[in-house]
């Protein structure tokens, strides 16, 4: 049965964020991946180019933001963070996959720096007022998100992971708030 190129991009793309959530992006081969797809490496370097143009289509995630100019100024932490752990859980493979690669290989860290800044800094300038500011509230912002999801889902350390979602948000709601609205 014939696929279409839509369809063969599909399969691909889904073969290789398993692969790449199981093996990391180093373990993970192209052979591996056409295997799980069912279909002939030549075509993953078709329509990806590269195993890094492969894992930056697979790897591409929207946070989705919320608009924190709609909430009490005094809320938008709880909410940024109760948004962040809605998007992990609703869709955790891709942030997974970023994240567990990220920390070893240069060219993952730098999209997942460029997610950050292109999706987060735009929400904060716009709550905030201060394009100036924006950038290193964002980055205290991630540091604490990532930091918090790495603990949570990709070490499953025992508080942390077993905390509801409700219960880790009541936490880092304050934190994010001050980094959000806070005075330096």
């Amino acid at each position: 049965m014939r696929r279409s190129s839509e369809e063969t991009k599909r399969e691909i793309l889904a073969a290789a964020r398993e692969r790449f959530a199981t093996d990391g992006y180093d373990r993970a081969t192209i052979r591996a991946i056409a295997a799980d797809a069912s279909i002939d490496p030549s075509m993953v370097m078709r329509y990806f180019g590269s195993k890094e143009g492969l894992f930056a289509a697979a790897a591409e995630f929207d946070l989705d933001m919320p608009d924190l100019g709609r909430v009490p100024r005094e809320d938008a932490g709880t909410t940024l963070a109760g948004h962040f752990f809605r998007r992990w859980e609703d869709d955790n493979e891709s942030l997974r996959i970023l994240l567990r690669t990220a920390v070893t290989e240069e060219s993952v860290a730098e999209r997942m720096r460029a997610i950050f800044a292109e999706q987060l800094v735009p929400t904060i300038a716009a709550l905030t007022g201060d394009t100036e500011s924006a950038r290193g509230r964002a980055g205290l912002v991630a540091t604490q998100m990532l930091g918090v999801a790495l603990c949570r889902y990709v070490l499953r350390m025992p508080p942390v992971a077993a905390m509801d979602r409700q219960e880790i948000v009541g936490w880092l709601g304050p934190t994010l708030q001050r980094y959000l609205a806070g005075e330096k």
